[in-house]
């Protein structure tokens, strides 16, 4: 059994209890911009990862179950006994193996900008944009990158979000960041993601070229209790260069499936 790390997190808003995790190499900051759009209905509980933003780094490699663990510790540390989880890209791929593992606490699921069902290809090039990390280095990986996360116009718009966002990865520890990619880019749950029976938002960006509307499609089929939601234009970042078109979807959603 993983030990599971002590995480730090944020507390706002009143209502039922929404988990946000987050992503590769990112932090619970990652949801400032959509968090304003949900307090007044939820209480919005985000968190670190092990290895990052305040979180204890912990030696790694880690596993799936480690980032499953953490988030189980975090809900019996709060004293939380159901609540609604949604996470980004690895956090989407997060928050359903905790549902699998305990879904007991989960009272609905958000699966934005995440990926199953990826055919040989789709999971060649991810497993290789990691493999280029560890051979040339991240920094000069991450350009790359850029362009697969944010649209051109954004670029333009707010060049000062895109330096921060690429400056985190950059203040990752290098060995935590190809770590949970590694998790990103080697995790299927297609063979298990039928087994997951609550009410689930499947969400993502129209151009989003790893986690595409192809691979949401599937996931939405495979989930019994899902609908899926495609934001035009968008790419990966969806909630850093549009947290004011992620609301909407997202809110409905929540509403819908609240308990009281």
């Amino acid at each position: 059994m993983p030990k599971p790390i002590r995480s730090a997190f944020s507390v706002e808003g009143e209502g039922e209890p929404l988990f946000l995790i987050h992503g590769i190499g990112a932090s619970r900051a990652s949801f400032a911009g959509l968090v304003p759009f949900l307090k007044n209905d939820f209480r919005c509980i985000s968190y670190d990862l092990r290895g990052h933003g305040a979180s204890p780094m912990p030696k790694p490699p880690y596993t799936l179950d480690d980032l499953v663990e953490d988030l189980e510790a975090l809900r019996a540390e709060l004293g939380i006994d159901k609540a609604h989880f949604a996470g980004h890209s690895l956090g989407g791929m997060i928050g359903p193996a905790y549902a699998r593992k305990y879904p007991q606490h989960v009272l609905s699921l958000g699966l934005y900008s995440t990926a199953a069902f990826r055919t040989e290809d789709d999971s060649a090039k991810v497993k290789g944009v990691v493999a280029a990390m560890r051979a040339k280095g991240i920094p000069q990986v991450l350009e790359t990158l850029k362009d697969r996360w944010f649209t051109p116009e954004f670029g333009q718009k707010k060049p000062e979000v895109i330096s921060r966002r690429m400056q985190q990865v950059i203040d990752t520890d290098p060995d935590v960041f190809l770590s949970v990619f590694d998790i990103y880019a080697e995790t299927e749950m297609g063979p298990w993601l039928h087994e997951i029976t609550q009410p689930s938002l499947v969400l993502t960006g129209e151009n989003d070229s790893g986690c595409n509307p192809r691979l949401n499609k599937l996931i939405a089929e495979a989930m019994p209790n899902s609908e899926l939601v495609i934001l035009p234009v968008l790419r990966h970042a969806i909630l850093l260069e549009a947290a004011e078109q992620v609301a909407p979807p997202v809110l409905s959603f929540l509403k819908r499936h609240r308990q009281g």
